[in-house]
């Protein structure tokens, strides 16, 4: 009889679904034929039909997301058109890093060869029998099972390891995959075969200390023409902390100078670096992901960023745990310069998956949340501080008198407790302050030694 296979799925343990050839339909109720099923219910008597399987995606709702030491539950849905012997149905679930590139060499005038790198590293590999047994090799009619015309389902489920599993990335250079396959041995036929990907994350909580901590900068540059010599170039530059995820908008602080004699332009932008690692080499690929710029900043003229923002786009979490591919990202604040190299400062980024709690800003440092003005490279007081109220505001003297113990009513207590130290208590209890000085004795020296621009 004719074989056709609707789909494999990978789902969630928990959910009540099941997709079948694209149309979701409740577990363990039929779902109707396609259009082309109907036309056709034996295409090539004998043989199996084509598998109708779609490709997981970024940000697709129906694909499934799984992380370290999570339960991937699905079924295998057969529908045959006639009745069929098969030797077995197995799947095959596997999770790996993998890189490859080539270069180039030259051995002489004349001669050049191509060197590979390659590299792989697995995390897991589990392989199951849902029908028949191991061996495929076999083929003779012992030991065949029957699956009768219709539909049919074969539960599959295994855990993924405790431990750390590499994100699921697509690179120029390397990729990490995680895959289901189930495949279908019947004897002196080709298997039938499918395979469906899901997505796996290694959770990166950007709630922690070391995510939640300032990171900032300043660096400056002199520009030089043969014997001439401008005035410099400084750039200065804060964001309130290292750790975001996609979605976000980064504030940026920054405030730039310039005392040389060009038009340059304040920028900003968001590279992620994607390194390969493969024997004893690397490769290393950067890429744009976000960018602004600022207004042209003519000679003698300042500008400033009050918290100017860059929102990151929908990239994937950083990669800091596997051993072959790396994947980090970095905010460059800089200054763009024509005619001479540009002056720029590299503040490190890490793309997590889990969000700012709403409460999480609270632990980051009191520096970074009191320093968003532009005083953030040194927090300044008032110049002149309030005066305190008097003491005549604070206590008048009927308070003081009604606080005096009655004369009568304690001589007992009054000879307990006679001596010098509770007559000075009950005299200090009351006492004025100390005369209020408006000249503060020991003024706050000025701390910021940067030269200003010269006046032109």
């Amino acid at each position: 009889g004719g074989l056709f296979v609707t789909a494999l799925i990978v789902r969630w343990q928990r959910s009540g679904t099941v997709i079948v050839s694209g149309a979701e339909r409740s577990a363990g109720q039929p779902s109707a034929l396609s259009a082309a099923e109907r036309r056709h219910p034996r295409q090539g008597r004998g043989r199996p039909s084509p598998p109708a399987l779609t490709s997981p995606c970024w940000g697709c709702s129906n694909v499934p997301v799984y992380s370290s030491g999570d339960t991937v539950s699905g079924r295998v849905n057969l529908e045959v058109t006639g009745e069929i012997r098969v030797k077995s149905l197995k799947i095959h679930a596997r999770g790996h890093a993998k890189v490859r590139w080539t270069e180039s060499r030259n051995a002489g005038s004349n001669t050049a060869y191509t060197q590979n790198y390659t590299e792989e590293v697995e995390y897991f590999n589990h392989k199951d029998v849902l029908i028949g047994h191991e061996r495929d090799d076999d083929n003779s009619e012992e030991g065949l099972h029957t699956i009768p015309s219709g539909r049919h389902e074969y539960a599959f489920s295994f855990e993924l390891p405790q431990t750390p599993l590499a994100t699921s990335f697509e690179g120029r250079h390397g990729s990490v995959r995680y895959w289901v396959k189930a495949e279908l041995h019947r004897p002196w036929l080709l298997p039938v075969k499918l395979k469906k990907e899901f997505t796996v994350f290694e959770h990166i909580d950007i709630n922690t200390p070391s995510l939640l901590s300032p990171q900032a900068g300043t660096k400056e540059k002199t520009l030089c023409c043969w014997f001439c010599t401008s005035g410099p170039i400084s750039l200065s530059a804060k964001i309130e902390r290292k750790g975001y995820t996609p979605g976000e908008s980064i504030q940026i602080f920054a405030e730039i100078e310039n005392c040389s004699s060009r038009v340059v332009v304040p920028k900003a932008a968001i590279y992620q670096t994607q390194a390969f690692y493969a024997k004893g080499k690397m490769k290393e690929v950067k890429q744009l992901v976000a960018n602004l710029r600022g207004e042209s900043l003519s000679s003698g003229k300042t500008e400033t960023w009050n918290g100017k923002a860059l929102k990151i786009p929908p990239v994937s979490p950083s990669i800091l745990d596997c051993s072959i591919i790396r994947v980090e990202y970095s905010l460059m604040v800089y200054v763009d310069i024509p005619g001479a190299m540009d002056l720029f400062l590299n503040l490190p980024l890490v793309i997590g998956t889990i969000p700012l709690h709403p409460f999480g800003s609270r632990t980051s440092s009191v520096s970074s949340q009191c320093s968003m003005n532009m005083n953030w490279l040194g927090l300044t007081l008032p110049e002149r501080p309030e005066a305190p109220p008097s003491y005549a505001e604070v206590v008048t003297e009927e308070q003081r008198q009604s606080s005096l113990p009655p004369v009568a009513a304690c001589d007992d207590f009054e000879r307990a407790l006679q001596g010098p130290l509770f007559a000075y208590i009950q005299e200090f209890r009351f006492l004025p302050p100390p005369l209020y000085s408006e000249i503060d004795p020991n003024p706050d020296q000025p701390t910021d030694d940067r030269p200003s621009c010269p006046s032109r």
